[in-house]
């Protein structure tokens, strides 16, 4: 590989650690070709990516952005997931790989420019999805006009109650 092609490859990673809200640290060796196709296919389908790169290469793609704290953990065989969108479900993807695969081991991650453990990713992955706490949100928001209006519906529905009873005795005197 000559220089160019490398500059051109740390400039390439250093756009996705720039855009990215949610990257990942992980050890992939020891893993199939066959297996890490299908951890790519997971990541794809949650709008995230993985990327195998020289350790130098992404040191110098790290800088000057939201994940220079990862680059302690540049060491061995590296591969960088990257996501764009929403972090739980490229969490769970690799909560779930790191489960299933022995060899694929999570190192480090960065969530918004902050730097978590892994037990915290653990517990991202863990999380509803986003489309699940926004109708856990809007059913809690639809509740309180509800409950609103069987309160004032009450009040004149009791004076009906009082009503009917008076002339119910009325009636029977």
């Amino acid at each position: 590989m000559n220089r160019d092609e490398k500059a051109a490859i740390v400039a390439e990673l250093n756009d996705s650690f720039k855009r990215a809200k949610f990257s990942v640290v992980a050890d992939y060796c020891g893993l199939t070709v066959a297996d890490l196709e299908k951890i790519r296919r997971d990541l794809r389908e949650t709008s995230s990516e993985i990327r195998i790169a020289k350790n130098t290469l992404l040191k110098l793609a790290v800088t000057d952005t939201s994940c220079e704290s990862l680059t302690d953990d540049f060491t061995g065989t590296t591969a960088i997931v990257t996501s764009y969108d929403d972090p739980v479900a490229p969490a769970k993807v690799l909560a779930k790989c790191a489960e299933d695969y022995e060899k694929f081991q999570l190192r480090s991650a960065v969530l918004e420019g902050e730097k978590i453990t892994i037990d915290n990713l653990v517990a991202l992955s863990k999380l509803p999805s986003k489309e699940v706490l926004l109708g856990q949100l809007l059913s809690v928001m639809n509740g309180v006009p509800t409950a609103f209006v069987r309160v004032l519906s009450a009040v004149p529905q009791k004076l009906l109650y009082g009503l009917q009873a008076v002339q119910d005795q009325k009636e029977q005197a």
